[in-house]
């Protein structure tokens, strides 16, 4: 059996009061009231908010991630303003070989419409491209989900194509876009 290591508190600071924090046991009780107070909108683009019961469901969705996190397959990141959790920043996977990571993103719907997302994105796609580890980032996002398409499109990312049915929600097939961006020299 090999031991697993303890994952270090990995923080990415984006700009004064804003940080991105690695996915800890700390932050259960906070994402899970965020969830909360934000699963009614959540469930227009994603479909896991109607699965989110007690915050029992949300310390075990932290630990897988944090254990993914260790191992390199997924990295999930409290967006934190201040001293609040305000959303989620994250390579939903990592493809090792390709280095390549599947982003996704969400934010309380408070503080929509200030840059957040774009501005921790930037760093985030840096801060990893830096590292070696990824080099291609891809945002897969509805084709009706207007704001996600424009975070993709203000972000510097290209339209690559449209798949077909691609994503299950809310009882229906839809379209997915794909966007993708290719950072292989970060500059200083």
């Amino acid at each position: 059996m090999i031991e697993e290591l303890p994952l270090q508190d990995e923080k990415i600071p984006v700009s004064k009061g804003l940080s991105l924090h690695a996915a800890h046991e700390r932050f259960v009780s906070p994402l899970h009231q965020l969830v909360l107070s934000n699963r009614h909108w959540l469930q227009h683009s994603l479909n896991w908010p109607q699965f989110v019961g007690g915050e029992d469901d949300t310390r075990q969705n932290l630990l897988s991630n944090r254990m993914l996190h260790q191992r390199g397959y997924a990295k999930v990141f409290m967006i934190v303003q201040g001293d609040e959790v305000v959303g989620v920043l994250s390579f939903n996977a990592i493809e090792p070989l390709n280095k390549t990571g599947y982003i996704g993103y969400w934010l309380d719907e408070a503080h929509q419409g200030q840059g957040i997302i774009s501005r921790c994105l930037q760093v985030f796609m840096h801060y990893y491209a830096q590292q070696g580890e990824v080099r291609r980032f891809v945002i897969k996002c509805r084709v009706e989900n207007e704001r996600s398409n424009q975070v993709a499109l203000r972000n510097g990312f290209l339209l690559e194509g449209c798949l077909k049915q691609a994503e299950f929600l809310n009882g229906h097939y839809h379209d997915q876009n794909i966007y993708a961006r290719i950072i292989d020299e970060v500059l200083e």
